[in-house]
């Protein structure tokens, strides 16, 4: 590794110790409808992201909601202090696809349909409204 790239690479992972985030990796869902979720609680705050999680009939809404009380757990541990209600929200949350599973199902003729089993990965950034405006 180059000199450059080293240091690069030391400056975002010391970036990346100021920030409170969650990934969740490998998510036996597509993600397309792991997007479907992820829209409904970009932005908000944790608090109402949660409920709006918890009332919500879609599997992978239960999975985001554990995700996203990693992420607040995560920045209680790195600012050593609870989040009161209303402190944090959302500040980045994105779904990028995941290595896909190739299979193969038996078809008429002879032939075989190829089944294209999909997966995720899931990150979160939670952060204070503090830090947006400054």
């Amino acid at each position: 590794m180059g000199v450059r790239k080293r240091n690069s690479a030391e400056a975002r992972k010391e970036a990346n110790k100021q920030v409170a985030f969650a990934k969740l990796l490998d998510v036996p869902s597509s993600p397309r409808k792991m997007r479907l979720v992820v829209d409904m609680v970009r932005g908000m705050e944790v608090s109402r992201a949660l409920g709006v999680l918890q009332f919500s009939n879609k599997e992978a809404a239960a999975r985001l909601g554990k995700l996203i009380r990693s992420a607040v757990a995560n920045w209680e541990a790195k600012n050593e202090r609870t989040a009161d209600a209303g402190e944090l929200y959302i500040s980045t949350i994105f779904c990028t696809p995941a290595p896909m599973l190739k299979r193969l199902r038996t078809a008429p003729q002879g032939r075989g349909y190829r089944i294209r089993k999909r997966a995720n990965h899931v990150t979160v950034v939670v952060d204070t409204k503090d830090n947006k405006k400054a």
